[in-house]
């Protein structure tokens, strides 16, 4: 139990992942007055980290300090879906078209970075077993089903584009209804997409270890120490300024907050559920053996995972957007959307009609106005800055931390010359105009989900929304 301006907190409460970590969640000591360091990075969550591990084990020596607000993955780091996946939120043509005017660079650029967040779910594997640290990960891929005639036809699409980016059968491919129903017997499977290329994991359990992995390295970490301003070369907490020659923003849905930075990244909640522990029985009626992770090709984004204790957890969007960027603990429960959530779930799994859910919560995650996530250092100010991933960091934060290491390091890496390295979002407008912008998306995709049901066919309003979501 901590205590802090908006009333105390049990961080024990804050998920299903939080309560199973086998944390304690005491605090660490927070910054005790102003002291200078070599790197000082803000944000103890996946980004913070990752990027802390890298630096430490390539410059043994660096004075590397950490500063949380909270505790070490109090955010959506403990939160997610547990997805350790290689899904980037930008599509590979919009990548392509940012990278520069001609078009086989862009193809080039594009074709690189799907490559680098395919090795990254390989990378974080290696990590978990060389630190030893006990996430219940588990690499099985996803499986996308397509659950009406639309989605079979949209899942089949994107796989068709996939492999005009090269990505082949051994990365992606389509199952037909019955190796569908065999992976996952969930109700209406016409088929599904898969690809290997997906761990699950838990999240909480990760970033704690990770917490723990960067110490053994000599990384110092406050928490319970708000930043209040981020300068070039300095943050600003109430306990002191920090000085140091690079400052990196690892703030993610939390960055509104920072005096400056209220238009960089509009925080989305995203909320989730989880059953109680369901009989094996149960289980092997539904499927998810080898813990695929699982969505459906509806445009209103759901995610679940089969947990290593035997529940499904289970999450989605549809929370609405608080108006001027609000954060707020209230906002992490939302009834309407969990009540959905429940019944999406029986929907899928008649299965599970008479599991009870044991656990609700929610979360912010950030996003960039053109759904591009990226990382840079500005060397000018040394400022660096990793984020904007739209709920797909769990991966993507791991490249980010190896390429903030490469770009803080000054080393000349693959990794550096990655089309997202450097990539600037243009700023969200301001409001009222920023509520309507999100909250209407939002709105879009649950309507196009309607229309699809209804004409059974393809949306018209999704194929209006894609330029604005991360697509063509």
């Amino acid at each position: 139990m901590s205590s802090t301006a908006s009333g105390p907190v049990d961080y024990h409460r804050l998920s299903l992942w939080h309560e199973t970590a086998g944390e304690d969640w005491t605090p660490r000591a927070p910054l005790d007055g102003s002291t200078d360091a070599d790197v000082v990075i803000v944000g103890a969550g996946f980004t913070g980290l990752w990027t802390a591990y890298y630096l430490a084990q390539a410059q043994p020596g660096l004075r590397i300090l950490v500063l949380e607000r909270e505790v070490a993955g109090f955010g959506a780091s403990g939160r997610n879906g547990g997805w350790c996946s290689a899904l980037f939120p930008a599509s590979a043509a919009a990548i392509a078209r940012r990278a520069g005017s001609d078009p086989a660079r862009g193809r080039d650029a594009a074709v690189r970075m799907l490559a680098a967040m395919r090795d990254t779910v390989g990378e974080v594997g290696r990590v978990v077993a060389a630190e030893g640290i006990d996430a219940h990960w588990q690499q099985g891929g996803t499986l996308s089903l397509a659950r009406s005639a639309v989605q079979l036809r949209r899942l089949r699409a994107e796989v068709t584009e996939a492999r005009s980016w090269g990505v082949g059968v051994d990365d992606l491919r389509m199952l037909d209804a019955t190796e569908a129903t065999a992976a996952c017997a969930a109700s209406d499977v016409r088929g599904a997409m898969y690809t290997p290329h997906c761990g699950v994991v838990h999240p909480a359990r990760l970033v704690r270890g990770l917490a723990r992995a960067v110490e053994r390295l000599g990384v110092r970490i406050c928490e319970q120490t708000p930043v209040t301003a981020i300068r070039p070369w300095q943050v600003d907490t109430p306990a002191g300024r920090v000085r140091a020659e690079v400052v990196v923003r690892a703030t993610e849905g939390y960055t509104a907050a920072l005096a400056g930075e209220r238009r960089t990244l509009a925080p989305v909640y995203s909320l989730m559920v989880a059953t109680e522990p369901v009989d094996e029985q149960v289980w092997a009626r539904i499927g998810l053996h080898r813990r695929e992770s699982l969505t459906d090709g509806r445009h209103m984004i759901i995610y679940a995972q089969r947990t290593a204790d035997g529940r499904l957890a289970f999450g989605g969007r549809g929370a609405p957007y608080h108006f001027a960027s609000a954060v707020r603990p209230e906002y992490d429960s939302e009834p309407r959307v969990f009540a959905k959530l429940e019944a999406t779930v029986r929907g899928l799994f008649p299965a599970l009609a008479d599991t009870a859910i044991s656990h609700r919560w929610g979360g912010v995650l950030g996003v960039p106005r053109d759904w591009h996530a990226s990382v840079g250092l500005d060397k000018t100010t040394g400022l660096a800055w990793g984020g904007g991933y739209v709920g797909d960091g769990v991966g993507t934060s791991n490249l980010a931390g190896r390429t903030l290491a490469d770009l803080v390091a000054g080393r000349q890496s693959a990794l550096v010359d990655l089309p997202w390295v450097g990539h600037r979002s243009r700023r969200w407008e301001p409001e009222p105009l920023r509520w309507g912008e999100v909250n209407g998306g939002l709105a879009a995709m649950t309507l196009a989900d309607v229309e699809e049901r209804v004409t059974r066919r393809p949306s018209l309003i999704a194929r209006a929304m894609a330029p604005f979501l991360g697509g063509h």
